[in-house]
């Protein structure tokens, strides 16, 4: 055995690179570091003093691990031990005393850190809890009060569509009454101007078909039967219009009023179904010292009970008016009704010879036009053809023109030569040949067109007449005031 305080050896056969967070040993434990660091012999041995004073100085001092960080490979064993024991001289400034003392100092205050921090992290679990069960009850609150309040809204705007349902539909039917009195009113003021204008229309007739015929006759007839029954619907009218405009002014209330209170159930329905996890949440500082009320729940449903009320009456004098109206339009019906038919009748009679006459028209120009059509298609097809006799036209051409560039005796008149010379008048004879059945092909179609000019005017006659008897005739006669139409929801 080595006498006490006598240098250590170490060999190192095959020097590494240690770890970093390697603290090199103190002679007295260096057995406790076999684990972080390999025995490995020296080559020559160096020793540790003991200096209590530089232990002292040099405390103080955080150690370096960079030179226990790598060991070049190409070092010799001498230089190796010498940085060693240098290295060595410098941190071995401990004794297992120190070592054990501040190891467990860290492992109290350790300790103690953890405990704070526990008890800390025990009192923030609590803490957080509590708040949110408090916020979590009072979100629960007003979103229940939000619920509340949007089934109040709900209930008075059933009650608004409801009574804004029951004034539209009096509202449509005095309108539809006031429509049907208007259109027999405007037939009444005016029947002269009506009858004259039917009969301009049909002075606008072409040709042959510039007929007078029994319509003329039954149109005279109808002014006089129409004109008894202008004064009474002119009375009527006049209410009717004042009471329409009495509904719309209760309509336009209840309309606003359903409007503010969709838009209120919209925004409180919204509101009531918004959670912690809902999209579109934002912040908005200061927004609860805002107050934009102008109404308490008492005055809020008044509000609207009040509107529901005059709407009620309203709507009670417009059907009183209306059932007045309808028994005028009754009586003033029958008594037009039987003239109207009477002219109706006499148009239908026409109409229907004029549409004979051109149902016959029209199979003749669908004829010819077929015709047409067919010829025209024959007429792309010859010059089609035509056109397709152009490339092989060009190939006997450009041979013929590339031959005559033979040089001296090789310019020979051959059987390719003169098959050559055949195909080039081949082809402008069958050229020639079919354009002249393109001149006679176009003859044709010119002939057929204006066959079909004579048929398509005709045709215009006959349509005209149909349109001026069917279209502007019958069509202001479909307004004309009658039984059916004024008698008729629509």
């Amino acid at each position: 055995m080595e006498p006490f305080a006598s240098p250590l050896t170490a060999k190192f056969a095959h020097p590494r690179p240690l770890p970093s967070t390697y603290l090199p040993a103190i002679s007295p434990m260096a057995s406790s570091y076999k684990n972080q660091f390999p025995f490995r012999p020296a080559s020559q041995s160096f020793s540790l003093p003991w200096m209590p004073n530089t232990y002292y100085k040099t405390a103080a001092l955080k150690p370096t691990l960079a030179a226990f960080s790598q060991s070049p490979q190409g070092i010799t064993d001498s230089k190796e031990a010498s940085s060693i024991s240098s290295k060595t001289s410098l941190f071995n400034r401990y004794t297992p005393d120190d070592w054990y003392t501040t190891n467990h100092t860290n492992y109290k205050e350790s300790e103690a850190t953890r405990n704070n921090a526990e008890r800390l992290r025990g009192d923030n679990s609590h803490v957080v809890y509590e708040k949110y069960q408090q916020t979590r009850k009072t979100q629960l609150e007003s979103t229940r009060n939000l619920g509340v309040r949007a089934n109040d809204i709900e209930f008075w705007k059933s009650e608004l569509l409801h009574e804004l349902d029951e004034m539209i539909g009096e509202t449509n039917a005095l309108t539809d009454v006031k429509n049907r009195l208007e259109r027999a009113l405007a037939e009444t003021e005016a029947p002269l101007q009506v009858a004259q204008e039917c009969l301009r229309h049909r002075e606008k007739r072409m040709g042959i078909d510039l007929v007078r015929d029994d319509v003329e006759k039954q149109l005279f007839t109808e002014v006089d039967v129409i004109r008894s029954c202008q004064e009474r619907m002119q009375q009527d009218l006049d209410k009717a219009k004042a009471q329409l405009g009495t509904n719309r002014a209760a309509q336009h209330e209840l309309e606003k009023d359903l409007a503010n209170k969709q838009v209120a159930h919209r925004i409180d329905d919204q509101c009531h179904h918004l959670r912690n996890y809902s999209q579109g949440i934002h912040y908005y500082r200061g927004v609860e010292r805002v107050d934009a009320t102008i109404s308490v729940p008492e005055s809020w449903a008044r509000f609207t009970n009040d509107n529901i009320l005059r709407s009620q009456s309203v709507r009670a004098a417009s059907a009183k008016l209306r059932d007045d109206t309808e028994s005028l339009l009754v009586v003033t019906a029958n008594e037009m009704w039987r003239q109207f038919n009477r002219v109706n009748v006499t148009f239908t009679n026409c109409i229907a010879e004029t549409a004979d006459a051109k149902s016959r028209i029209q199979t003749h120009l669908a004829k010819t036009l077929r015709e047409i059509f067919q010829v025209e298609a024959n007429i792309e097809t010859i010059r089609k053809a035509i056109k397709d006799q152009g490339p092989p036209l060009k190939v006997a051409q450009t041979r013929l023109d590339e031959r005559t560039r033979r040089p001296n005796m090789e310019l020979c008149r051959d059987t390719a030569q003169l098959r050559l010379v055949n195909e080039v008048r081949n082809i402008d004879g069958t050229l020639q040949s079919l354009q002249q059945r393109l001149r006679h092909t176009e003859d044709a179609l010119q002939t057929l067109v204006r066959a079909k000019a004579v048929l398509q005017h005709d045709l215009a006659v006959k349509t005209n007449s149909l349109f001026i008897d069917q279209e502007k005739c019958m069509g202001m006669r479909k307004t004309f005031p009658s039984a059916a139409r004024l008698l008729s929801p629509v």
